[in-house]
């Protein structure tokens, strides 16, 4: 390979880098971690997570930029997404195509042989329902799409508990449910302060269907459902006070950004929470594996 050659390809994959979106995965990949270690009354194997957390990892950065390729007109609109390469044009159709199957195959074979076929299939079908189901059929038909869509987002810790144990539990369930009631009030945050984008690109968002007062409303709602979610792993005897406390005090500063969001909306109120959104999601879940291991440092 020539050295103008071996520049070009890596300037491609350094494309395809950005089309796997990051930071995003990042999020995604430490909450099925976190769910590897809530799966084990000790340390997970090795194998498992390291092989299940490198498996989702590719996986996830795999529909992430299939997903950026189904959505180059929405992106081309959008102030966030129109730098995108599949925008620009730096990176071909068919090179996207090409390595998001191998990397979502290598990804999938890697679950498959080094942890176990039910997590590959899980993280499979957790694929076909963000990259096709969310992408292609709910978001450009109903307002209601972040909100049926995000059972996929939620799927994470499903699969890395599934990677430790084989087995999939309620425990994991509470977990699936906390994101999954997380997902709309992150989301509409980010759509309200968005809105005219997804209106020109003609994406049903809520705020765009319904109005901004609905929309607040449904935020504030939706809150308020995720504080009561997140309680349940203390209701049920998966975790204990250390998590309810941290909990407690996280979910009482989203709320405050929910009632005042509905009280009196401003786009940089909705930046705020957004942001503030995906910090409080990494804590939950950190403060879960902290009071998951409290026990074997003599605290519980």
């Amino acid at each position: 390979m020539t050295t103008h050659a071996a520049h070009g390809a890596a300037d491609v994959l350094g494309q395809f880098w950005r089309l796997t979106k990051p930071r995003v995965v990042s999020l995604i990949v430490f909450t099925a971690v976190i769910g590897m270690f809530l799966a084990a009354p000790g340390l997970p194997p090795a194998g498992p997570l390291v092989l299940g957390t490198a498996g989702i990892a590719l996986v996830a950065g795999a529909a992430a930029a299939f997903n950026c390729l189904v959505e180059q007109k929405l992106d081309a609109v959008m102030a966030r997404t129109r730098a995108r390469p599949t925008v620009m044009g730096s990176i071909t159709t068919a090179q996207v195509l090409l390595m998001s199957g191998a990397v979502g195959g290598l990804g999938l074979a890697i679950l498959w042989h080094g942890v176990n076929p039910l997590t590959m299939w899980l993280t499979l079908a957790t694929f076909v329902g963000y990259a096709i189901i969310y992408t292609v059929l709910l978001k450009p038909a109903t307002p209601q799409n972040i909100v049926i869509g995000g059972a996929s987002g939620a799927m994470p810790p499903v699969l890395g508990w599934a990677a430790v144990t084989g087995d999939v539990t309620y425990q994991p369930l509470l977990l699936f449910l906390i994101i999954f009631a997380w997902t709309p009030p992150h989301f509409w945050a980010l759509a309200l302060y968005r809105r005219r984008e997804y209106e020109r690109a003609g994406i049903p968002m809520l705020p765009v269907t319904h109005g901004e007062a609905y929309t607040r409303l449904h935020l504030m709602l939706y809150t308020v459902v995720l504080a009561a979610t997140t309680l349940l792993p203390f209701a049920t005897g998966m975790a204990g006070l250390f998590y309810v406390g941290a909990a407690l005090v996280l979910d009482a500063v989203f709320l405050v950004y929910a009632v005042a969001i509905y009280l009196r909306y401003t786009d940089a109120l909705a930046k705020r929470t957004f942001s503030y959104s995906i910090f409080y999601l990494a804590a939950i879940f950190a403060a879960l594996m902290v009071d998951h291991y409290l026990p074997f440092a003599g605290w519980r």
